[in-house]
């Protein structure tokens, strides 16, 4: 949940045609992440045509699709933002699990039979979030958990706290709700972030962050066990959150929106937490979109906007070690990846970028794609990487 894979042997140096194992054809674009399990490659997507919402099966040394479903209707408003495809997929090796912006919620057999269906806004209520639902559900100690932070409105018929939601994989059914309230104000309440399970000390939480604030709570419940959150004093009423939180050796990494900080919290904490909470601030790295990446004991924090920054941390002080530039007009959206010691970084305009991994700022390589617009990470799997595009799905290895 950091970013980071032990794959060995990866390319450091592709393109369209070089290193290129095969090339799946997709019906649309999406910021959803395909995964990787064994021989079969997962993707969501949006059918650019019929706007469909599409659960795929790829096979994975071939790149021929295995099966497809149609689990929902979703709405695209020509890139900017609002494809209700972008959740990224999970699977625990029996069941994969598609989740969608509609609410619309499956669970499919590796075969791609739909073992359960439903829609989290029929039975929770529509959510209310500017750019739409994003979120990715996450898989834990054999529960599905689905955060959904969202605004509260004052005075409005139908109540819409946000919420944490426990559900079982093998039925669909609901566990537990535990709704999360808040200080914020307006879209300063919205986020587009995933739970992330965190293990420190005996203690196991899955972590929230969202209207304006961070909050560890117990798996099995949904109890809360502490939350901090000073990132917003003048309570700002539009400092969404998109970044997840990353959690590592006992410290919580947590990117305040727009420009603002990164924040090291310490784990293990009980209740509201106050500045004795917080193990470091950073000035010098920022992230509005992008997760932070863990990798081999350094954090990695890609500044997606303006001059396109990597910031390489200590992370136990928050100590830069170094910055660099990625370059190019188009902003990056797609979190890193850290593996075989490289980074890889992928920007909308479909530029990869991969770079050293280590104490200093070294490029290995750069190739252009060209597929406007790529939102999803880079994933890996045995020597490969799979990269995700508007309208296809490269399987790169050498």
């Amino acid at each position: 949940m950091n970013g980071s894979s032990e794959a060995k042997n990866l390319p450091a140096k592709w393109s369209k045609t070089n290193n290129v194992k095969w090339v799946s054809p997709l019906p649309g674009g999406s910021g959803a992440t395909p995964i990787v399990w064994g021989d079969r490659v997962f993707v969501s997507s949006l059918d650019n045509r019929t706007k469909d919402l599409l659960a795929i099966c790829i096979d994975r040394e071939t790149g021929r699709v295995l099966w497809e479903h149609v689990l929902g209707i979703g709405v695209d408003d020509g890139g900017r933002g609002k494809n209700m495809a972008s959740p990224s997929p999970t699977t625990d090796g029996n069941l994969v699990f598609f989740l969608y912006g509609t609410g619309d919620f499956a669970a499919v057999d590796f075969e791609g039979k739909i073992v359960w269906q439903r829609n989290l806004e029929k039975d929770h209520g529509k959510f209310d979030i500017l750019f739409g639902y994003h979120s990715s559900p996450t898989l834990y100690n054999g529960n599905l958990y689905v955060g959904v932070h969202q605004r509260d409105r004052s005075g409005a018929e139908v109540n819409r706290a946000s919420f944490l939601l426990a559900i079982d994989p093998a039925t669909g059914k609901d566990l537990f709700k535990h709704i999360r309230p808040n200080q914020a104000p307006d879209e300063s309440q919205e986020s587009y972030s995933t739970p992330i399970p965190m293990e420190w000390n005996g203690r196991s939480e899955i972590l929230l962050i969202g209207g304006d604030c961070v909050s560890g709570h117990n798996p099995d419940t949904g109890e809360e066990y502490w939350r901090w959150g000073q990132w917003n004093p003048k309570r700002i009423n539009h400092w969404r959150i998109v970044p997840s939180p990353v959690s590592f050796d006992g410290l919580v990494y947590v990117c305040a929106p727009k420009r603002s900080p990164v924040f090291a919290i310490k784990a293990g904490g009980n209740g509201l937490l106050e500045d004795e909470g917080v193990a470091w601030k950073s000035e010098e790295a920022t992230s509005d979109v992008c997760v932070p990446l863990v990798y081999k004991d350094r954090l990695y924090v890609l500044n997606g906007d303006g001059r396109k920054e990597v910031t390489c941390l200590e992370p136990k002080t928050g100590k830069a070690i170094w910055k660099g530039e990625l370059g190019g007009d188009a902003v990056f959206r797609a979190s890193l990846t850290g593996a075989d010691d490289k980074i890889y970084a992928l920007s909308e305009a479909g530029e990869a970028v991969v770079l050293k991994a280590g104490d200093g700022f070294e490029v290995l390589h750069r190739t252009m794609l060209e597929e406007w617009p790529c939102r999803s990470s880079i994933p890996v799997a045995d020597g490969r990487l799979f990269i995700r595009t508007a309208g296809n799905l490269y399987c790169v290895g050498e």
